[in-house]
């Protein structure tokens, strides 16, 4: 099965329908008075220690439910209570049961930075990321061609939003730095197939300049994961499913930072 394609089929419905609401007077009027933004790169950079990124996840396409129990805002302020550098809000509704909503509900709320967790394909989606109160958007290379990826990451960066890049091979990690990347994202899943490659991370990260932040995701179980992936020079990590499983996400949450 090739999850992404079946996603972004999807996904691809749900931008032509954002497409004909004709949102764009409603997204800039929103973007003109929404707060001012936080900078996931800074935010990754200062934390001394593993920088975590926790996610706000419900499902997946590969194991279905698993934390629907959380209320999203609820769970960003543990998150946010417990030492989390930045929150991943996963925003797709159908295969991750996420909601755009959860953003401008969280916002108020959450002092750090906020990373829309999408399939991102259309510049309108970007537009629509800035109105719902989103500090940074995910843009996964494999999703789109290298023009593309520049395209957006431009687009981005001129409505003050920031991107994490996220590439899964070499190929993509130098089409990320081609279009200047200074967030990247090296995932260890293969998005079509969900099979999983644990050492990518450490085989990419000599392949990107010491002025871009790293980032790491996918498969990380506890500190000891992240104790080679530090030595490689990778400070930066994002965890969804191994917080939301536990009893006590907070508590999940410090393990991975302290061991």
């Amino acid at each position: 099965m090739n999850f992404l394609a079946d996603i972004v089929a999807r996904k691809r419905q749900e931008v032509q329908r954002l497409l004909a609401s004709g949102g764009n007077d409603a997204f800039a009027a929103a973007i003109a008075r929404r707060p001012a933004l936080l900078s996931l790169k800074a935010a990754l950079d200062r934390t001394i220690g593993p920088a975590i990124i926790a996610e706000v996840k419900r499902a997946s396409p590969s194991k279905g439910e698993f934390a629907m129990h959380w209320d999203p805002v609820e769970l960003a302020r543990i998150y946010q209570d417990h030492g989390a550098a930045a929150i991943s809000v996963l925003t797709e509704v159908h295969f991750f049961k996420g909601d755009p909503d959860f953003i401008p509900r969280m916002r108020p709320l959450i002092r750090l930075p906020i990373l829309r967790k999408d399939f991102i394909i259309e510049p309108i989606q970007i537009y629509e990321s800035a109105a719902l109160g989103a500090d940074a958007l995910l843009l996964i290379v494999s999703l789109l061609e290298g023009g593309q990826v520049k395209a957006l990451l431009q687009l981005t960066r001129s409505l003050g939003l920031e991107a994490l890049v996220e590439v899964h091979t070499a190929a993509e990690m130098e089409i990320a730095l081609s279009a200047g990347a200074r967030v990247i994202g090296i995932n260890s899943r293969n998005l079509h197939t969900f099979e999983m490659f644990p050492d990518r991370a450490l085989e990419l990260a000599p392949l990107a300049p010491k002025q871009v932040t790293l980032v790491a995701a996918s498969g990380l179980k506890s500190h000891a994961d992240l104790e080679p992936l530090m030595a490689a020079g990778i400070r930066a990590f994002l965890i969804g499913e191994r917080l939301v499983i536990r009893a006590n996400p907070g508590v999940a949450l410090r393990e991975f930072i302290e061991g």
